[in-house]
């Protein structure tokens, strides 16, 4: 009798041991769980938190000139640790250049000691000159080539044009087709071997004469101009359709 209850004794034991030590761990991932149910975001606090995002992009990046600038949030997990800041919530970038597709925004609660970063996406869009008919190289943009219409900016790879009045009168480098956004790459403002209006400016006053285009340029470009009269060759920038300026 008294040899089965010694046996009994030396069996039970380690799987008591065994069954505690399972239990414990239960006992500790339940809490753990239960704690991170508590803290994690409510729906309430995750739209806080974007809000707060969205607002920062909105009043820090720079608005395309008549057009519009959007901000979006990504989603956020849920299970993000937040809690309802007693007291403003804090926001703050590293980058804000407005040509980004996508910035990250630092959300805080200093009072509560959290922090998240936040992706949000851009789109900015504004008026650009787009071709309503098609043109060949060598053609005369006119008034009823083009149009004004409203495009994603960050999907633009070039300098565009965002009134009618920078083009009208200018030669298409290649074939275009319609609706197609005209780029500064796509026309010359003023074309190589054209006679062009070339004006000094110097002390408030103006003086006129005429000269050659060497090469073509696009508006706000230097180029090299052949003066009619002197022969002299000249760097002028141009400034509108087959007109150049030179500063003195």
């Amino acid at each position: 009798m008294m040899l089965n209850e010694s046996i009994s004794k030396i069996t039970f034991q380690p799987k008591c041991r065994a069954f505690y030590k399972l239990f414990s761990k239960c006992i500790g991932f339940l809490l753990i769980f239960f704690s991170t149910c508590a803290l994690s975001a409510t729906e309430n606090q995750i739209h806080a938190i974007q809000t707060a995002a969205q607002d920062y992009i909105l009043d820090n990046i720079d608005w395309p000139e008549g057009g519009t600038l959007e901000a979006s949030a990504n989603d956020l997990d849920s299970r993000i640790l937040a809690t309802d800041c007693p007291t403003a919530l804090e926001t703050s970038s590293s980058s804000l250049s407005s040509s980004a597709s996508s910035i990250t925004v630092l959300v805080e609660c200093p009072a509560d000691n959290w922090r998240i970063y936040v992706p949000v996406k851009l789109t900015r869009t504004g008026p650009q000159v787009t071709l309503v008919t098609a043109l060949n190289r060598g053609q005369t943009i006119g008034p009823n080539d083009i149009t004004i219409s409203m495009v994603d900016l960050l999907r633009q790879r070039r300098q565009g044009f965002t009134s009618a009045e920078s083009v009208i009168g200018a030669r298409v480098k290649k074939n275009l087709r319609p609706g197609e956004v005209l780029e500064s790459n796509d026309i010359c403002v003023v074309c190589r071997n054209e006679t062009v209006l070339i004006k000094a400016n110097k002390l408030g006053m103006t003086i006129s004469t005429k000269g050659v285009a060497l090469s073509d340029g696009a508006q706000g470009e230097q180029i090299r101009v052949k003066n009619s009269k002197s022969n002299r060759i000249i760097e002028a920038r141009v400034t509108g359709i087959g007109e150049v300026t030179v500063q003195f």
